[in-house]
């Protein structure tokens, strides 16, 4: 009969292949030789054990190499990375290749055919999946194999110690890191233009020009080049800062900040309270301070305040003085937090 032959009124569509059948069934070494059975068995709950012990070692490795400028070494390589990488390989490798010989040598083994039915399941075929899946597990032999079981709910549970431990490396919690910035380190703390580190005077800067700075601490403290640590950076970029000049009429300062400006000379946060993005894109006519992530607007001249985009508070400003040597200088830390908003921050 052909492909599409008609019989009757019913065109009856014939299988483009025809069915070959089941090849005979062969039974598996570990199905007839019991002493095959307990050997792959060893074999599968060693292979779980070795992911289990290799987690360990991850963590172990973590926290007892160093790194920085003076790393341990392995024949040449960074210590750490060289014992993170080979652990957790290994630690992957156990359980990959202790699932696949379960599945080859000690799952039961038979033949199962199975023709395409519609999409939606009858109340019959979803008893059925159940069915089947109370006999897969059945036949996975785990409830009967407590060796095998026990070592891959091992291996299986920590393998997520690595992955917990690894977590460490995107930095502290929050806590109240943002709260504080090394600004309240120092009183009169210069304000110096970033990446030159000279420090500013009034007359250095003219009507409507915006200078991207940084705290002084950072140019004169030996730790603060290239070489510097990772804290050190991260508390570098809290404390960046924009500082601004305009006509001092134009400066409509909140009750408390009437001298926290020298001359029309404003300072305020570099990152922007919505997600934290650095923002100098300024505006001279209109005194507004764009973020170029989300467009976040804010009005220097009106305390930092938004007026448009996403950010829900004001820019955070510095209260800023003259030095005696007439450098510009931070009176203060900042009075808030610098920083993107978060859920806990309550705003007044």
């Amino acid at each position: 009969m052909s492909a599409h032959e008609p019989h009757g009124n019913v065109e009856v569509v014939a299988d483009p292949i025809a069915d070959p059948g089941l090849s005979p069934h062969l039974p598996r070494p570990t199905d007839v030789d019991p002493a095959k059975e307990k050997r792959a068995e060893r074999q599968v709950a060693t292979l779980f054990g070795l992911s289990a012990v290799a987690s360990i070692l991850f963590a172990v490795a973590y926290f007892t190499f160093a790194i920085g400028e003076n790393p341990d070494l392995i024949l040449g390589f960074g210590a750490s990375h060289v014992a993170l990488g080979l652990s957790l390989g290994v630690a992957l490798l156990g359980i990959g290749i202790g699932a696949i010989l379960l599945a080859r040598k000690l799952m039961d083994d038979h033949e199962i055919v199975e023709y395409r039915h519609p999409a939606a399941s009858s109340e019959e075929d979803r008893k059925e999946a159940i069915a089947a899946l109370t006999q897969g597990i059945a036949e996975s032999t785990i409830g009967r194999r407590p060796l095998v079981r026990n070592s891959m709910l091992a291996g299986l549970g920590l393998l997520g110690v690595p992955a917990v431990v690894a977590l460490a490396d995107l930095g502290p919690l929050p806590g109240d890191t943002l709260a504080h910035t090394v600004w309240g380190k120092k009183k009169l703390m210069r304000l110096v233009q970033d990446v030159s580190g000279t420090p500013i005077k009034p007359e250095d800067i003219e009507i409507g020009q915006l200078i991207n700075g940084e705290p002084e601490i950072f140019f004169t403290n030996p730790e603060s080049g290239e070489a510097a640590s990772l804290d050190l950076q991260a508390e570098k970029a809290k404390a960046a800062i924009i500082v601004v000049r305009m006509q001092p009429d134009e400066i409509k300062a909140a009750q408390g900040r009437e001298d926290w400006g020298v001359d029309g000379i404003l300072c305020f946060s570099k990152i922007c309270t919505h997600v934290g993005c650095p923002i100098s894109l300024w505006e001279q006519q209109t005194h507004h301070l764009l973020c170029p992530c989300h467009q976040s607007t804010f009005d220097l001249a009106d305390n930092g305040r938004v007026i448009f985009g996403p950010a829900a508070r004001a820019l955070p400003q510095l209260p800023i003085t003259v030095d005696s040597e007439g450098y510009l200088a931070a009176q203060s830390d900042f009075t808030e937090p610098v920083g993107p908003s978060y859920w806990e921050r309550v705003e007044k």
